[in-house]
Protein backbone atom coordinates (compact mmCIF):
# COMPACT_ATOMS: atom_id res chain seq x y z
CA UNK A 1 0.00 0.00 0.00
CA UNK A 2 1.35 3.52 -0.98
CA UNK A 3 0.37 6.22 1.66
CA UNK A 4 0.47 10.20 1.12
CA UNK A 5 0.23 12.01 3.86
CA UNK A 6 0.27 15.94 3.16
CA UNK A 7 0.70 18.25 6.35
CA UNK A 8 2.51 14.74 8.26
CA UNK A 9 3.89 16.76 10.99
CA UNK A 10 5.22 13.79 13.68
CA UNK A 11 4.05 11.25 11.37
CA UNK A 12 0.59 10.42 13.87
CA UNK A 13 -0.97 8.98 10.56
CA UNK A 14 2.74 6.36 10.27
CA UNK A 15 1.80 5.54 13.75
CA UNK A 16 -1.93 4.78 13.69
CA UNK A 17 -1.34 3.09 10.06
CA UNK A 18 1.05 1.14 12.13
CA UNK A 19 -1.42 0.23 15.11
CA UNK A 20 -4.04 -1.31 12.95
CA UNK A 21 -2.52 -3.96 11.52
CA UNK A 22 -2.21 -2.07 8.25
CA UNK A 23 1.22 -2.73 5.95
CA UNK A 24 2.96 0.08 4.25
CA UNK A 25 4.68 -0.29 1.21
CA UNK A 26 5.59 3.56 0.75
CA UNK A 27 4.96 6.32 2.91
CA UNK A 28 5.31 9.43 1.51
CA UNK A 29 5.06 12.42 3.85
CA UNK A 30 5.16 16.44 2.92
CA UNK A 31 6.36 18.51 5.82
CA UNK A 32 8.39 21.33 6.00
CA UNK A 33 8.86 22.01 10.04
CA UNK A 34 12.45 20.44 10.05
CA UNK A 35 11.89 19.33 13.41
CA UNK A 36 8.65 17.41 13.18
CA UNK A 37 10.68 15.79 9.87
CA UNK A 38 13.40 15.20 12.42
CA UNK A 39 11.36 13.05 14.73
CA UNK A 40 9.61 10.90 11.81
CA UNK A 41 12.53 10.18 10.49
CA UNK A 42 14.20 9.00 13.62
CA UNK A 43 11.30 6.66 13.94
CA UNK A 44 10.34 5.68 10.53
CA UNK A 45 13.85 6.53 8.67
CA UNK A 46 12.36 5.09 5.58
CA UNK A 47 9.65 7.37 5.29
CA UNK A 48 9.97 9.26 1.58
CA UNK A 49 10.08 12.98 2.73
CA UNK A 50 8.74 15.69 0.06
CA UNK A 51 8.52 18.92 1.62
CA UNK A 52 6.25 21.60 0.75
CA UNK A 53 2.89 20.86 -0.35
CA UNK A 54 2.46 23.34 -3.20
CA UNK A 55 5.07 21.67 -4.89
CA UNK A 56 4.23 18.34 -5.27
CA UNK A 57 3.64 17.06 -8.98
CA UNK A 58 1.39 14.21 -8.53
CA UNK A 59 2.84 12.88 -12.27
CA UNK A 60 6.25 12.09 -10.15
CA UNK A 61 4.19 9.89 -7.51
CA UNK A 62 3.73 5.70 -7.53
CA UNK A 63 0.02 4.92 -7.85
CA UNK A 64 -1.73 6.32 -3.89
CA UNK A 65 -3.73 4.27 -2.06
CA UNK A 66 -4.75 6.14 0.71
CA UNK A 67 -4.17 9.40 0.95
CA UNK A 68 -4.51 11.49 4.42
CA UNK A 69 -3.42 15.09 6.41
CA UNK A 70 -4.83 17.52 8.50
CA UNK A 71 -4.65 20.88 6.99
CA UNK A 72 -3.57 23.68 9.12
CA UNK A 73 -6.57 24.62 11.46
CA UNK A 74 -5.44 27.87 12.29
CA UNK A 75 -7.85 29.43 10.54
CA UNK A 76 -10.48 27.74 11.11
CA UNK A 77 -9.96 27.02 15.17
CA UNK A 78 -12.20 29.41 17.49
CA UNK A 79 -9.29 29.70 19.62
CA UNK A 80 -8.11 31.96 17.30
CA UNK A 81 -9.09 35.06 14.97
CA UNK A 82 -11.34 32.79 12.96
CA UNK A 83 -10.41 34.21 9.32
CA UNK A 84 -11.44 30.73 7.98
CA UNK A 85 -10.04 30.55 4.29
CA UNK A 86 -9.26 34.11 4.73
CA UNK A 87 -6.13 32.88 6.12
CA UNK A 88 -3.10 31.67 4.45
CA UNK A 89 -2.54 28.56 6.28
CA UNK A 90 -6.32 27.27 5.61
CA UNK A 91 -5.98 27.84 2.01
CA UNK A 92 -3.46 24.97 2.55
CA UNK A 93 -6.26 22.97 2.63
CA UNK A 94 -6.89 23.30 -1.30
CA UNK A 95 -3.40 21.46 -2.14
CA UNK A 96 -5.21 18.57 -0.18
CA UNK A 97 -8.03 18.67 -3.02
CA UNK A 98 -5.83 19.20 -5.37
CA UNK A 99 -3.72 16.28 -5.02
CA UNK A 100 -7.00 14.03 -4.10
CA UNK A 101 -8.52 15.05 -7.49
CA UNK A 102 -5.28 14.52 -9.72
CA UNK A 103 -3.95 11.23 -7.60
CA UNK A 104 -7.23 9.47 -7.02
CA UNK A 105 -6.98 6.99 -4.37
CA UNK A 106 -9.23 4.71 -3.11
CA UNK A 107 -9.25 6.33 0.28
CA UNK A 108 -8.82 9.37 1.61
CA UNK A 109 -8.70 11.33 5.27
CA UNK A 110 -8.83 14.53 6.50
CA UNK A 111 -9.05 15.60 9.87
CA UNK A 112 -9.38 19.44 11.07
CA UNK A 113 -11.04 21.55 14.20
CA UNK A 114 -14.44 22.33 15.32
CA UNK A 115 -15.09 25.36 13.00
CA UNK A 116 -17.85 27.37 11.84
CA UNK A 117 -20.69 25.72 9.93
CA UNK A 118 -19.62 27.81 6.64
CA UNK A 119 -16.17 26.42 6.76
CA UNK A 120 -17.28 22.62 7.32
CA UNK A 121 -20.15 23.37 5.07
CA UNK A 122 -17.18 24.38 1.96
CA UNK A 123 -14.99 21.40 2.88
CA UNK A 124 -17.65 18.57 2.53
CA UNK A 125 -18.85 19.97 -0.68
CA UNK A 126 -15.39 20.02 -1.98
CA UNK A 127 -14.86 16.12 -0.52
CA UNK A 128 -18.04 14.80 -1.04
CA UNK A 129 -18.26 13.00 2.64
CA UNK A 130 -20.17 14.10 5.63
CA UNK A 131 -17.34 14.43 8.76
CA UNK A 132 -17.19 12.17 11.83
CA UNK A 133 -16.90 14.22 14.52
CA UNK A 134 -14.71 12.39 17.72
CA UNK A 135 -13.57 13.98 20.78
CA UNK A 136 -10.28 11.97 22.01
CA UNK A 137 -11.65 11.64 25.77
CA UNK A 138 -13.17 8.59 24.49
CA UNK A 139 -9.43 6.95 24.25
CA UNK A 140 -7.50 9.95 26.13
CA UNK A 141 -7.95 11.59 29.32
CA UNK A 142 -7.93 14.95 26.67
CA UNK A 143 -11.05 16.69 25.29
CA UNK A 144 -9.95 17.15 21.75
CA UNK A 145 -12.77 16.99 19.64
CA UNK A 146 -12.04 17.01 16.06
CA UNK A 147 -13.86 16.53 12.44
CA UNK A 148 -12.93 13.22 10.28
CA UNK A 149 -13.48 13.41 6.53
CA UNK A 150 -13.35 10.16 5.09
CA UNK A 151 -14.66 8.00 2.64
CA UNK A 152 -13.44 4.36 5.12
CA UNK A 153 -16.65 3.17 6.18
CA UNK A 154 -16.59 3.94 10.61
CA UNK A 155 -19.19 2.00 11.63
CA UNK A 156 -19.40 3.25 15.04
CA UNK A 157 -17.26 5.55 18.03
CA UNK A 158 -14.59 4.31 19.49
CA UNK A 159 -14.91 2.71 22.66
CA UNK A 160 -14.85 4.70 26.02
CA UNK A 161 -11.61 3.71 27.76
CA UNK A 162 -12.26 5.67 30.44
CA UNK A 163 -8.80 7.13 30.94
CA UNK A 164 -8.68 10.03 33.25
CA UNK A 165 -5.52 12.44 33.96
CA UNK A 166 -4.76 10.68 37.09
CA UNK A 167 -3.61 7.03 34.51
CA UNK A 168 -1.45 9.54 32.34
CA UNK A 169 0.60 11.89 35.06
CA UNK A 170 4.51 10.59 36.07
CA UNK A 171 5.48 10.29 39.56
CA UNK A 172 7.42 12.62 41.40
CA UNK A 173 7.58 15.38 38.88
CA UNK A 174 7.33 19.17 39.91
CA UNK A 175 7.56 21.88 37.83
CA UNK A 176 9.18 25.14 38.71
CA UNK A 177 5.73 27.18 38.53
CA UNK A 178 4.51 27.11 41.96
CA UNK A 179 1.16 29.02 43.41
CA UNK A 180 -0.65 28.82 46.74
CA UNK A 181 -4.53 27.54 46.19
CA UNK A 182 -6.73 29.40 48.23
CA UNK A 183 -9.09 27.41 49.98
CA UNK A 184 -12.30 26.60 47.44
CA UNK A 185 -14.58 27.83 50.58
CA UNK A 186 -13.32 31.44 49.97
CA UNK A 187 -15.77 31.75 47.78
CA UNK A 188 -18.40 31.69 50.49
CA UNK A 189 -17.39 34.68 51.65
CA UNK A 190 -14.41 37.42 51.39
CA UNK A 191 -14.08 40.08 48.30
CA UNK A 192 -12.95 38.14 45.23
CA UNK A 193 -12.32 41.06 43.39
CA UNK A 194 -9.78 42.99 45.62
CA UNK A 195 -7.90 39.39 46.08
CA UNK A 196 -8.06 39.47 42.31
CA UNK A 197 -6.26 43.05 42.01
CA UNK A 198 -3.77 42.77 44.46
CA UNK A 199 -2.82 39.04 43.60
CA UNK A 200 -3.67 38.89 40.19
CA UNK A 201 -0.45 36.15 39.75
CA UNK A 202 -2.21 33.68 42.99
CA UNK A 203 -4.13 30.72 42.39
CA UNK A 204 -7.54 30.02 43.25
CA UNK A 205 -10.35 27.81 42.88
CA UNK A 206 -13.80 27.88 41.62
CA UNK A 207 -16.94 26.74 42.42
CA UNK A 208 -16.81 23.68 39.62
CA UNK A 209 -13.88 22.73 41.99
CA UNK A 210 -11.25 23.84 38.78
CA UNK A 211 -8.27 25.53 40.09
CA UNK A 212 -7.27 29.17 37.85
CA UNK A 213 -3.91 30.82 37.73
CA UNK A 214 -2.58 33.88 35.99
CA UNK A 215 -3.42 37.44 34.89
CA UNK A 216 -7.08 37.58 35.88
CA UNK A 217 -7.51 40.14 32.86
CA UNK A 218 -6.30 37.51 30.57
CA UNK A 219 -8.53 37.05 27.23
CA UNK A 220 -11.28 34.54 27.56
CA UNK A 221 -10.55 32.42 24.54
CA UNK A 222 -7.34 31.29 26.49
CA UNK A 223 -9.00 31.04 29.79
CA UNK A 224 -8.56 27.42 29.89
CA UNK A 225 -4.72 27.65 29.99
CA UNK A 226 -5.46 29.12 33.03
CA UNK A 227 -7.33 26.34 34.49
CA UNK A 228 -5.53 23.82 36.84
CA UNK A 229 -7.36 20.53 36.30
CA UNK A 230 -7.75 17.80 38.38
CA UNK A 231 -6.24 14.27 38.26
CA UNK A 232 -9.74 12.94 38.27
CA UNK A 233 -11.25 14.49 35.49
CA UNK A 234 -10.32 14.99 31.67
CA UNK A 235 -8.15 17.45 30.66
CA UNK A 236 -8.70 20.61 27.55
CA UNK A 237 -7.49 19.72 24.22
CA UNK A 238 -2.98 20.31 23.58
CA UNK A 239 -1.93 23.52 21.68
CA UNK A 240 0.86 23.71 19.76
CA UNK A 241 2.06 26.74 21.43
CA UNK A 242 6.11 26.84 21.67
CA UNK A 243 7.24 25.77 24.83
CA UNK A 244 4.32 24.20 26.71
CA UNK A 245 3.48 27.75 28.38
CA UNK A 246 -0.35 27.02 27.08
CA UNK A 247 -0.46 23.02 28.00
CA UNK A 248 -2.82 22.41 30.96
CA UNK A 249 -1.47 22.43 34.37
CA UNK A 250 -2.49 19.73 36.68
CA UNK A 251 -3.23 20.14 40.54
CA UNK A 252 -0.67 18.42 42.92
CA UNK A 253 -3.09 18.26 45.90
CA UNK A 254 -4.28 21.98 47.58
CA UNK A 255 -1.28 23.89 47.09
CA UNK A 256 0.61 22.98 43.70
CA UNK A 257 0.61 23.06 40.08
CA UNK A 258 2.82 22.13 37.40
CA UNK A 259 2.48 21.44 33.80
CA UNK A 260 1.79 18.81 31.89
CA UNK A 261 5.37 17.15 31.36
CA UNK A 262 6.36 16.42 27.39
CA UNK A 263 5.83 12.45 27.95
CA UNK A 264 2.50 12.77 29.91
CA UNK A 265 1.37 14.90 26.23
CA UNK A 266 2.79 12.27 24.74
CA UNK A 267 0.27 9.67 26.06
CA UNK A 268 -2.68 12.15 25.92
CA UNK A 269 -2.01 11.93 22.76
CA UNK A 270 -1.45 8.34 22.67
CA UNK A 271 1.78 8.36 21.24
CA UNK A 272 4.38 6.16 22.37
CA UNK A 273 6.46 6.92 25.38
CA UNK A 274 9.73 9.03 24.01
CA UNK A 275 8.75 9.38 20.59
CA UNK A 276 9.35 12.55 20.75
CA UNK A 277 12.44 12.68 22.46
CA UNK A 278 14.92 13.73 19.58
CA UNK A 279 14.15 17.15 19.98
CA UNK A 280 13.54 19.79 22.52
CA UNK A 281 11.09 20.31 24.53
CA UNK A 282 9.79 22.87 22.71
CA UNK A 283 9.63 22.07 19.76
CA UNK A 284 7.97 18.22 21.45
CA UNK A 285 4.80 20.81 23.10
CA UNK A 286 4.63 22.48 19.84
CA UNK A 287 4.22 19.45 17.78
CA UNK A 288 2.30 17.09 20.11
CA UNK A 289 -0.45 20.08 20.27
CA UNK A 290 -0.43 19.80 16.18
CA UNK A 291 -0.54 16.07 16.06
CA UNK A 292 -3.47 13.81 16.04
CA UNK A 293 -4.48 11.57 18.90
CA UNK A 294 -3.25 8.45 17.54
CA UNK A 295 -5.97 6.04 18.75
CA UNK A 296 -8.63 7.77 17.22
CA UNK A 297 -7.15 8.03 13.57
CA UNK A 298 -5.97 4.22 14.05
CA UNK A 299 -9.65 3.23 15.17
CA UNK A 300 -10.94 4.95 11.57
CA UNK A 301 -8.39 3.04 9.76
CA UNK A 302 -9.79 0.01 11.59
CA UNK A 303 -12.64 0.28 9.07
CA UNK A 304 -10.36 -0.62 6.59
CA UNK A 305 -9.01 -3.92 8.19
CA UNK A 306 -12.96 -5.25 8.17
CA UNK A 307 -13.57 -4.65 4.79
CA UNK A 308 -10.25 -6.84 3.88
CA UNK A 309 -9.46 -3.96 1.91
CA UNK A 310 -5.55 -3.73 2.77
CA UNK A 311 -2.76 -6.78 3.62
CA UNK A 312 -2.30 -6.92 7.44
CA UNK A 313 1.01 -6.29 9.09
Amino acid sequence: MNVLSLFDGMSCGQLALQRAGIQVENYFAAEIDKYAVQVTQANFPETVQLGDVTAIDPDSLPDIDILIGGSPCQGFSFAGKQLNFDDPRSKLFWEYVRLLKALKPKYFLLENVKMKKESMDVITEALGVEPVFINSNLVSAQNRQRYYWTNIPVDKLPDDKGIVLADILEDGHVDRDKSHCIDANYFKGGNLKSYFEKHRRQLVFSKDGMCHVGDAGISDKYAYVNRVYHPSGKGPSLVASDGGHLQPKVSKGTTEYRKLTPLECERLQTVPEGYTDHVSNTQRYKMLGNGWTVDVVSHIFQGLVKQNAVSAA
